[in-house]
């Protein structure tokens, strides 16, 4: 399996719209995913990255104010310069279990010290988990080199 990067928040009164009972606010998941799936793609290049498209990102359920959110980002495809990131967010109850309320597919590409785009390790996956991941990665490429 592909090394985690993760990543661990408490929700707090600033990360919260303002509803009766405070639910996190969107964008404040959506740039916690921003960070912890760069780190993620940072280690594996070894290269400083920018955001090219959040290509999937499907807020299954809320978070709420003083939730434990675990972040979880692995590499599941490679080109050439890019490279793509799953982030799982969780929920973390207090007895250690989880529940899925977030997953994203980040696209980042490489940058080289000139800032232009730099050449990433190969992901070869391994674990059955890994092959779907990396079919279905290569399946959304496809699907944004037609739009």
């Amino acid at each position: 399996m592909a090394e985690k990067t993760t990543a661990v928040q408490i929700v707090m009164p600033q990360h919260c719209n303002g509803y009766a009972k405070p639910r996190l606010f969107g964008g404040q998941i959506m740039a916690w995913i921003d960070v912890v799936g760069a780190v993620a793609a940072r280690r594996y290049t070894g290269h400083a990255v920018t955001t090219v498209c959040i290509d999937n990102l499907n807020f299954l359920k809320p978070a709420y104010l003083n939730d434990t959110v675990v972040q979880e980002a692995t590499v599941t495809w490679t080109g050439r310069t890019s490279l793509e990131v799953r982030v799982d967010s969780m929920v973390e109850r207090l007895d250690g279990s989880r529940e899925l309320i977030n997953r994203a597919y980040v696209v980042f590409v490489a940058l080289d010290e000139q800032d232009q785009p730099a050449a990433v390790p190969p992901f070869v996956p391994e674990t059955t988990e890994e092959k779907q991941e990396y079919a279905a990665a290569e399946e959304r490429r496809r699907i944004r080199l037609q739009r």
